[in-house]
């Protein structure tokens, strides 16, 4: 057989080739831009060109502090393409997370979005490595800004060689791109994504059994392109040439609404969050979502009730996947088998609400005190992981050890896996609750208080107790003019749980604070109501 590597430019030399009038709609600050993968094709050899000629040496990192838009998506494929690696940086960290990242991952050159530039200016006396500054924006006169030597991305370009040439000696080991971990606790951790891991996890996103991504999609990726590639999508979509719809900087609810029915969006994903917000607008407003195939949600667990709601209500098919950034994300993804499709309405429910099985090529297990898990649905163990895209160490890091023992990813996440295969995360380790000696699943309790129908959001933390070590206590945001009570909202889990599951307390809050990437962030939660006590 050839020993043809597998990297990043023939992705994007295919879409060039057999789709050069397919369109990527780029919403940014100022307009909306319709460009096809002729143009794209183009527009990222004559940005490779620049980026060479600006000094940028194979293996070094070029970082992105950008949204979803067109620019960011030829960044994805010119830096690979000249042997470098892009690191799409999380603006949403804090300032000294933001220093930490771009000075551990050495970046030379950064591209900001206009409206971020005041993000890189509050820090660039603390970055040591960056020598260039490129900013992203439509206007043809360069922004005020600190940052110095500041280049105009567009300018540049009109400079570049659209017929530049990607690098034919790549080696499919090479790192091409690189995130780091949000980081709840301690530095965030880098993770080098490979040509080689990359191209898998892009060909298994286009398999019918898992996302079944193809050109005859439109594809919205709404999780941002700085957490975990975008969930490998922007790359997916340009191999199989499907249209791409990026929603760019500061999207709304009703936005992403417009978007999906203006421009007949076939298949989108993003974090459970954005999903209850479209929700929220669906359900007042009169839009049109029958383009949609699927719906993907990741990130965290979704509540079983959205599903239900998506698909019962909306007509739209809703698929939870798992993954993290150390899986470049996609491991697991919950379809029916063929004799689940026969199975009653409430237990298909419950499968769907699983994280689904292990896509193809990837190995996971579950691990606790005694051993390998069964697989009866109910033991629970912490969720093992290998496989050819999933990382094997951290960059330059010292906590490597810890995650990544005996050819295993050990993630931290505690699940349980039925007779089917199917994982369903049960919590992470930090977060279940220990009470009297017996363990309570904070994404249960969630999941389930989110399907009443008076509230909107749902966090479970665990509070120190005298007598049985932790209890659980409840935070919840109600809908807009609905009202419950904390008695109400444990009658209603007393239908689903043991009474000693039920929480100690109900908290309602206006909202629930986040982290960087739309998750709940249940430290602040937690010692908020401890220093309350």
């Amino acid at each position: 057989m050839m020993n043809t590597p597998l990297t990043i430019p023939p992705m994007l030399e295919r879409a060039e080739r057999y789709f050069p009038t397919k369109q990527v709609i780029s919403r940014t600050l100022d307009k909306t831009h319709r460009l096809t993968y002729k143009d794209i094709g183009k527009r990222t050899r004559a940005l490779a060109s620049v980026l060479t000629e600006l000094g940028l040496k194979r293996g070094e990192r070029v970082g992105t502090v950008a949204w979803n838009h067109h620019r960011h998506l030829e960044a994805y494929f010119a830096a690979p393409g000249v042997g470098a690696v892009l690191h799409m940086i999380n603006m949403r960290l804090s300032a000294d997370h933001l220093v930490y990242v771009i000075n551990h991952a050495e970046d030379r050159i950064l591209l900001i979005d206009e409206d971020l530039l005041p993000v890189i200016e509050a820090v660039q006396d603390k970055l040591t490595t960056v020598h260039t500054f490129i900013v992203l924006t439509d206007k043809e006169q360069l922004p005020e800004s600190t940052l110095r030597p500041l280049y105009s991305y567009e300018s540049l370009l009109e400079k570049g060689n659209p017929q530049f040439p990607f690098l034919e000696d790549l080696d499919e080991h090479e790192p091409a791109a690189m995130c780091y971990t949000s980081a709840t606790t301690g530095k965030p951790k880098g993770v080098l994504y490979s040509h080689r891991g990359i191209t898998l996890h892009s060909l298994v996103q286009g398999m019918v059994d898992t996302t079944a991504l193809s050109e005859n999609d439109v594809c919205m990726p709404v999780v941002p392109m700085f957490h975990v590639n975008a969930w490998g999508l922007p790359f997916s979509a340009t191999f199989y040439g499907a249209t791409q719809v990026l929603p760019g900087p500061q999207f709304t609810p009703q936005l992403l609404a417009e978007l999906i029915e203006n421009e007949r969006v076939t298949f989108t994903g993003g974090v459970p969050t954005i999903w209850l917000g479209l929700l929220q607008v669906v359900q007042k407003g009169n839009y049109d979502l029958s383009s949609l195939r699927a719906v993907i949600c990741g990130g965290s667990a979704a509540p079983k009730s959205m599903i239900e709601t998506f698909e019962k209500k909306l007509k739209v098919p809703f698929f939870h996947a798992y993954g993290m950034t150390e899986t470049s994300p996609i491991v697991s993804y919950s379809r029916l088998k063929s004799h689940q499709q026969n199975w009653d309405e409430a237990d298909r429910f419950n499968v769907r609400a699983t994280q689904g099985m292990a896509v193809p090529l990837i190995d996971l297990k579950g691990v606790n005190e005694n051993g390998e898990i069964a697989w009866d649905g109910k033991e629970m163990g912490e969720l093992l992981i290998r496989g050819p895209w999933i990382a094997d160490q951290y960059h330059e890091d010292d906590r490597s050890d810890q995650a990544f023992r005996d050819g295993w990813l050990h993630t931290g996440d505690v699940v349980t896996i039925d007779e089917e295969g199917s994982i369903k995360i049960v919590d992470r380790t930090k977060d279940l609750i220990k009470s009297g000696g017996e363990w309570i699943s904070s994404v249960d309790l969630e999941n389930a208080i989110m399907g009443h129908e008076a509230v909107l959001e749902a966090a479970v933390v665990a509070v120190p107790h005298e007598k049985w070590q932790e209890r659980p206590v409840a935070c919840v945001v109600l809908k807009e003019g609905q009202n419950a009570t904390k008695e109400e909202i444990n009658d209603y889990l007393a239908q689903q749980f043991a009474k000693w599951w039920l929480p100690d307390d109900v908290i309602f809050m206006d909202q629930l604070p986040r982290t960087s990437v739309g998750k709940f962030l249940k430290r602040a939660l937690r010692d908020e109501i401890v220093k309350a006590r």
